[in-house]
């Protein structure tokens, strides 16, 4: 009663978010300024007076692709020593003046970036940016900290193999892509083989003005923030050009293939199906965020109304694709009992199928409108730091202004014509990639029903 009761709730509130927003003025982005500082640094300012904060974003062009292969984990652990010591402050101390004024800085690589993140008072941004400037541009990498964060990083993982759902991605995107950039991940193995000097090399070369984005968001008059970072940031330099990264287009592979990964304790089958999907700068990548919510974007979506609404067989399934700088995956992701592995496959595939072969309905098309125009506002402007993801995003991909300002348009723009067209170009329907973890002597049998490829692996390690 209750799962119906959620579903009826649902319904009503998309009914009138589809009635408000029917009228409602596309979203704009605020006014910002963007410079070049004389180092090669891209500072983007937006001044934003309702709340007295500032939220600073520097994002590097490089991320876990421009590590050395066999050094995977490199740029992370890199990222993850900035605040362990600098020339004027140990990583107590930091800690300390960064709790002083109640603010936090939080720094991390991935695919194709690496950002250093951070929020300060209004009162407080010309000591906050002071340590925010020394943390990027003057840290020591002191070696105790080094091996600390290297042995922390290696415990991590060894954990992690404890948590199908966690490995279920890292061995999915290894086995999806292969040789290719993205498939590659840190391991037990790559961590170890890391050395200070390697980390050293990592700052050496992607931490450079010519290779960052400075994105400042928040209560600060643009005139006096400019002479504020040239002050701390202006007298950067390098010697080193920013790392080339060879990133090819991933092709979608033919067939069926599916990784089998040994969890023996494991009650539960934890599950992908996909394939290569598409990059952040497609032409078509709001019509297929339109197209994914109905398929497997919501809670009401299809595959979640097949797998948990109507069959029980999961607490949640979703499909989703990952926009990367080239094309990331799409995946139908889920977990279920041991015992309902194949029907929840099977139910899957049966899914997919109907997509393909009765597409969606007007009623699905408008619903998912007013579900995406109603959620885009609170995920993109509600904080300072959500503005300067988005204006982060916009400069690391190239970007223009009407990837938001045209956005609500665009996807009013949708019709049933092209969500067909979405379907048929971008979603598999017989080239399939299936990774499943659990027990494998229990769910062999299974696997076997869904492709001639199988490949085992022990989720014990190491590698992927």
């Amino acid at each position: 009663m209750t799962s119906f009761m959620n579903i009826i709730v649902k319904a009503c509130c998309i009914a009138v978010i589809s009635q408000v927003l029917a009228a409602a003025p596309s979203v704009k982005l605020p006014p910002y300024k963007k410079t070049v500082l004389k180092n090669g640094m891209t500072v983007v300012l937006m001044e934003q007076h309702k709340v007295p904060l500032v939220d600073l974003q520097l994002t590097l062009r490089t991320g876990n692709t421009a590590d050395p292969i066999g050094k995977d984990g490199r740029a992370a652990i890199t990222s993850g020593l900035l605040r362990k010591g600098t020339k004027n402050f140990n990583t107590l101390q930091i800690s300390e003046a960064l709790d002083s004024v109640g603010a936090y800085f939080v720094a991390g690589s991935g695919l194709d970036s690496t950002t250093c993140t951070a929020e300060f008072m209004a009162k407080d941004i010309s000591k906050g940016l002071e340590l925010f400037a020394e943390l990027i541009v003057q840290p020591t990498f002191p070696e105790d900290e080094f091996k600390k964060l290297q042995a922390q990083a290696i415990d991590r993982i060894r954990a992690f193999r404890d948590n199908a759902g966690v490995m279920l991605g890292i061995y999915g995107n290894a086995f999806l892509y292969d040789s290719h950039p993205y498939g590659r991940g840190m391991d037990e193995n790559s961590l170890a083989s890391i050395t200070h000097s390697d980390i050293l090399a990592c700052y050496k070369s992607n931490y450079t003005p010519a290779n960052a984005i400075l994105v400042v968001v928040g209560d600060f008059k643009t005139a006096e923030m400019e002479k504020m970072i040239s002050a701390r940031f202006g007298n950067w330099k390098s010697s080193a050009n920013p790392p080339t990264v060879d990133l090819p287009q991933p092709s979608k592979f033919k067939g069926q293939k599916l990784l089998l990964v040994d969890k023996p304790d494991a009650t539960q089958t934890y599950f992908s199906v996909g394939n290569i999907g598409v990059a952040r700068d497609n032409p078509d990548h709001v019509a297929i965020q339109v197209v994914n919510t109905v398929f497997g974007g919501s809670f009401t979506s299809m595959i979640n109304t097949a797998l948990r609404i109507k069959s029980g067989l999961t607490y949640g399934a979703s499909a989703s694709f990952r926009m990367s700088k080239v094309a990331g995956p799409f995946l139908i992701s889920s977990f279920t009992a041991n015992e309902t592995t194949e029907k929840a496959l099977e139910l899957t595939l049966e899914t997919l199928k109907e997509l393909h072969e009765k597409g969606i309905t007007q009623e699905n098309l408008e619903s998912a409108k007013a579900y995406i125009k109603g959620t885009f506002p609170p995920q993109t402007f509600e904080t300072g730091s959500q503005l300067a993801a988005r204006l982060s995003d916009m400069q690391l991909h190239n970007l223009p202004d009407s990837d938001v300002n045209d956005f609500f348009a665009k996807v009013d723009a949708v019709t049933l014509v092209d969500a067909n067209r979405i379907i048929k170009t971008y979603y598999p329907e017989n080239d399939l990639c299936f990774v499943l973890v659990g027990k494998a002597d229990m769910i062999r049998p299974t696997a076997e029903k869904f492709a001639k490829e199988i490949t085992v692996k022990s989720i014990s390690g190491p590698g992927f």
